[in-house]
């Protein structure tokens, strides 16, 4: 080995001694401090904008729809009187079906001017007379309370003859005055009501007969047309999107965990099962009204199934949801790591038992998540229903027996809530954002489901 010379060798270099204590920050140390203080206060200025505009969120929802909850109404006795309803005194059914529901008006009347005589209240209206088969005191009531009597004497005729205390729902125009929706000032350019009319509603309002109370027919009840809003309830529509969502359970989670079990555990990698992961992946990004053109062309116009039904709108959601819960499954079955496999298939277990009896129950928390949020996702959509029917007044009730919810024409929550935030009554725009209350009470408890279950089978490795 030759010796490199002394005069080659290079001179090793001390290194800088340092001046300052080990306690004290130099220039350098204080500048990424500084830049770390302000990431955080960044980040804390980003997370309280967003919980700014999530409680304005919130309280606006709130606000806007709590009214929906509750109606106005007034607990009146009702004479049913026998010359009125049933001339002949024999309680014909089909007799009492031909009195028409105008017939009823002077009822409402009277026992509204028997309350105002009983709190001595003071009001033209009460001597306002009758022209044709309309008063001023008719505008009080809404338009579908006549309907109501109609309904409660055809369901027993033995009412007739008998004074009954009922409670009748006021018009939509009061209920707005007393929720304030309504003022003096915009009831001017009103034909339904003047200054009179809110003379006296407070006058009712002090003497305790007219009252507010909780609405139940709002969660329960159908939808109603524009002349009765006051009677417009969402829970037929609730029931649609209830069949929706069991056709979407019943067909995408079986299909879109079967797809992802094979995609990811026995397909062979090749430019075929490549080509699928892209549409799947691009299928996600699709905007939701193009599954609506889908549905409406092969469900509708080719297999021609019925229009509205529940059963075409769980199949558009369906097609909608299945990349979601394809791509949720795949990452929960690549997330099990790879030493499961391999014991199983160490110890004899063939690649159908590794991945059944080893790899999807590790991987169960994170597909029944992705499966539930799919279903919130679908729960939301409006623009596929939109195109095949699902909106707008269905004049049936609930459908009769379970098979026939499937069939029946039906809306569906995001579909009601859309058509009544369009019509031009206020209290339409009401129940919208009351709407808007339940949906998103439904997917709150969706997304807790999802949480416990993920906490229930959640397994650690």
């Amino acid at each position: 080995m030759t010796d490199i010379p002394v005069s080659d060798a290079r001179p090793e270099r001390a290194a800088p001694a340092r001046t300052g204590s080990l306690l004290t920050a130099d220039a350098r140390t204080r500048r990424r401090n500084a830049a770390e203080s302000r990431f955080r206060l960044y980040g804390i200025v980003a997370v309280g904008i967003g919980l700014f505009f999530l409680a304005a969120l919130l309280y606006a929802i709130v606000t806007n729809g709590i009214g929906a909850f509750q109606q106005t109404g007034y607990t009146l006795n009702i004479e049913f009187r026998e010359d009125v309803l049933d001339k002949s005194g024999t309680r014909d059914p089909e007799a009492l079906k031909s009195v028409r529901t105008f017939a009823y008006s002077p009822l409402l009347r009277e026992a509204m001017l028997r309350e105002i005589e009983t709190h001595g209240i003071e009001t033209p209206l009460a001597k306002a007379k009758v022209k044709g088969f309309s008063s001023p005191l008719d505008k009080l009531f809404s338009d579908g309370a006549r309907s109501t009597l109609r309904d409660m004497v055809l369901a027993d005729p033995s009412l007739i003859g008998q004074t009954v205390k009922v409670r009748i729902l006021a018009s939509s125009r009061v209920d707005g005055y007393l929720k304030g929706r309504v003022s003096r000032e915009s009831i001017e350019r009103d034909k339904n009501l003047d200054a009179v009319h809110l003379d006296l509603i407070d006058k009712l309002r002090d003497a305790g007969v007219a009252t507010k109370a909780f609405n139940l027919a709002f969660i329960t009840g159908p939808d109603a047309s524009d002349a009765r809003p006051e009677q417009a309830g969402i829970g037929v529509a609730m029931l649609g999107s209830f069949y929706m969502m069991i056709v979407v359970l019943a067909l995408a989670l079986p299909i879109g965990v079967g797809a992802s079990i094979y995609l990811e555990e026995f397909a062979p990698q090749n430019r075929i099962t490549d080509l699928i992961e892209v549409n799947i992946s691009n299928l996600a990004a699709v905007p939701s009204i193009v599954f609506g053109i889908l549905g409406l062309a092969v469900f509708i116009q080719v297999v021609h199934l019925p229009q509205s039904a529940p059963l075409v709108g769980g199949l558009v959601l369906s097609l909608m949801t299945l990349p979601t819960i394809i791509i949720s499954t795949r990452a929960a079955l690549k997330a099990v790591p790879p030493s499961i496999r391999d014991a199983a298939l160490g110890v004899g277990a063939s690649k159908m038992q590794a991945v059944f009896h080893h790899v999807l129950p590790l991987a169960m928390p994170g597909i029944l998540t992705g499966t539930i949020l799919g279903l919130a996702q679908a729960l939301g959509e409006t623009a596929p229903l939109l195109l095949i029917g699902m909106v707008g007044f269905v004049a049936s009730n609930y459908p009769d027996g379970a098979v026939a919810g499937f069939m029946a024409p039906n809306s569906a929550m995001p579909a009601q809530i859309y058509e009544w935030a369009k019509r031009a009554d206020p209290a339409f725009y009401e129940r919208a954002w009351g709407g808007i209350i339940l949906l998103l009470v439904f997917l709150m408890t969706m997304n807790i489901i999802a949480i416990l279950l993920r906490r229930r089978f959640e397994r650690r490795w």
